[in-house]
């Protein structure tokens, strides 16, 4: 017998985990599913704006306890022309901050779990059956097992599986914007920059502030047919070496290297590329990346819902993995 549910959630980031919850709370019966097992980390510039941060209050999440917490009090918007206009925000509470993704998603699956929402991470969706009847959905798990549904929510991303089983003439969703993000340390600089370079817009680029003077530094741009990641690479780091966006020149860097990037790459070696990820460096400095412990699961990592893959030697020297994904609309910034 399948499992019965009133909601069943494919996707357990924070609209699947909201959602989840705001159907609990409406009484009825929840299962959400995830292919990552959290925590996991989501290649984002971990920014949230005002909205952002009481709709996630009204969840029942308390961000402020997270260790990579961080409150915004004054952003730096830097125009094309090199012009800089400080903007500091209201003390009344927080209305801008920074928190990893990692420790973000995970703390509302947390949530939703404390509420009686059933979440099962790690489990895939294989398929999809509407059944002829107009009353229920049926979906079957990786694992083997099946589950009915009164409701389905899909919110598993752009690249949502439960999209095309249910649209397989679709074509596929590309993506409407580029993004590249690393993490820097020694950023001992607490405001949030906006820069928008002439040349990115109407993308721009970002160094968001994290705790103990880490930051999340990243540029966005519109995709444009034969984009490559190899183009985006070069692009990237030619930026670094500008004067009015590189943070080398706006702040003291003293270590740089990738923590996270992709949540998974979809190309076919892409093992025989992780293994080429420590070039010099550690290990451990993947550990991040993707749905899993690349050293130990680099498959899992492929499989997952990345775009491409640019594996170079990071920036100043520092081994490192730099990679591209696509995004189709702006949310968590």
């Amino acid at each position: 017998m399948p499992t019965a549910v009133d909601v069943l959630v494919v996707g357990a980031g924070p609209a699947g985990a909201a959602a989840g919850l705001a159907a609990r709370r409406r009484g009825l019966d929840v299962l959400v599913v995830d292919k990552a097992s959290f925590p996991r980390d989501k290649t984002c510039g971990d920014g949230l704006t005002t909205a952002a941060l009481r709709l996630i209050e009204q969840l029942g999440v308390d961000l402020r306890t997270l260790p990579g917490y961080m409150a915004v009090r004054e952003t730096v918007l830097v125009g094309p022309d090199g012009r800089r206009v400080s903007l500091p925000l209201a003390t009344d509470g927080d209305h801008a901050a920074v928190v990893p993704r990692v420790e973000l998603d995970a703390a509302i699956v947390d949530t939703a779990r404390r509420s009686g929402v059933e979440v099962r991470d790690g489990v895939a969706v294989s398929g999809i059956d509407m059944n002829g009847d107009g009353e229920a959905v049926t979906a079957t798990t990786a694992d083997g097992d099946s589950v009915r549904a009164r409701f389905l929510i899909a919110a598993d991303g752009h690249y949502s599986f439960v999209r095309r089983c249910l649209r397989q003439s679709a074509p596929p969703e590309l993506g409407t914007w580029h993004a590249f993000r690393q993490y820097f340390r020694g950023v001992d600089d607490p405001r949030l920059y906006v820069l928008f370079e002439a040349d990115l817009l109407p993308g721009y680029a970002w160094v968001f502030p994290l705790p103990e003077g880490r930051a999340n530094v990243g540029f966005g741009v519109l995709r444009r047919p034969g984009m490559s990641g190899k183009e985006l690479n070069a692009r990237w780091r030619e930026l670094l070496e500008r004067p009015s966006a590189g943070p080398e020149r706006c702040f003291q860097v003293r270590r740089v290297r990738v923590q996270q990037a992709l949540g998974g790459i979809g190309v076919a070696d892409a093992a025989a590329k992780l293994r080429r990820l420590v070039l010099g460096g550690r290990p451990e400095d993947a550990m991040a990346f993707g749905t899993g412990d690349p050293a130990r699961n680099p498959r899992r990592v492929a499989g997952a819902n990345g775009v491409a893959v640019t594996v170079g030697p990071g920036v100043r020297g520092h081994g490192s993995l730099l990679l591209y994904y696509s995004v189709r609309s702006a949310g968590v910034g």
